[in-house]
């Protein structure tokens, strides 16, 4: 029996990853002077503190040009980076995927902040100014091998297949075990600082059915495709529970 290319793409699914990308800033009180009054981390985690290394290759991260070696490339989880300085600026993140997931990158994009809003307080070296925002990475029809190394990881979001579609034995390199937590961020120095994104769950809920309806989507379509090419008969129209008929 031929088996299909690993390569085959799984049509009308979709795979997704809920991420976090921000910073965490640090005044640095006595220790502040005029070009030094800050540390701080910029990065991109799951939502759900996983790794993602099983999608992501390397972040590259892009500094103010002030900054000695501003392209910065982590090509480890965690991604991120830490540097102090004084000044806020726009921090350029780019993602760039295992050649299974994806052969685009993804380019995103942070205002670093520094100081804290008027209505929460004075600075404290205590507490930082967390700037974080959710998104949702969307993998669409994805690679049959793709879809084995993920369809158990903590991480992704990942639907079941519609029916008609029986994927063959994984091979031995799509076998990844996830046991292995070194790439997530559950215990990361700075989680207690991390946002909880309550609605999270019901994101990954609302993805999920959006999955769902755009499988049933395409089913119609491809039932409607074979409709318009059937001889025009009279039709009826059911409105609840009453029938009529068209000539």
């Amino acid at each position: 029996m031929l088996l299909p290319p690993p390569d085959k793409k799984l049509k009308d699914v979709e795979i997704s990853f809920p991420i976090v990308y921000g910073t965490i800033s640090f005044w640095l009180g006595k220790k502040a002077s005029e070009y030094n009054s800050h540390k701080w981390t910029v990065y991109v985690r799951s939502a759900t503190n996983e790794d993602l290394s099983v999608i992501v290759k390397r972040v590259v991260f892009q500094l103010h040009p002030s900054f000695t070696n501003p392209t910065r490339v982590v090509e480890q989880p965690p991604f991120e980076l830490s540097e102090s300085g004084w000044g806020e600026f726009e921090i350029a993140i780019t993602l760039y995927f295992h050649s299974d997931v994806c052969e685009k990158r993804l380019d995103l994009f942070h205002q670093l902040k520094l100081y804290p809003e008027e209505d929460t307080g004075p600075q404290s070296t205590k507490k930082p100014v967390v700037v974080e925002t959710y998104d949702e990475i969307v993998f669409p029809d994805p690679t049959e091998a793709f879809f084995h190394r993920v369809q158990n990881h903590p991480a992704a979001t990942v639907p079941r297949l519609p029916p008609g579609i029986i994927l063959p034995p994984p091979g031995p390199m799509e076998l990844v075990p996830h046991e292995n937590k070194r790439g997530d961020t559950k215990d990361h120095p700075l989680s207690q600082w991390f946002s909880n994104f309550s609605e999270a769950d019901e994101l990954l809920k609302l993805a999920a059915a959006r999955q769902q309806v755009q499988a049933h989507i395409a089913k119609l379509r491809r039932q409607l495709s074979m409709i318009d090419g059937m001889p025009q008969q009279s039709k009826a129209v059911s409105v609840q529970g009453q029938q009529f008929g068209h000539g």
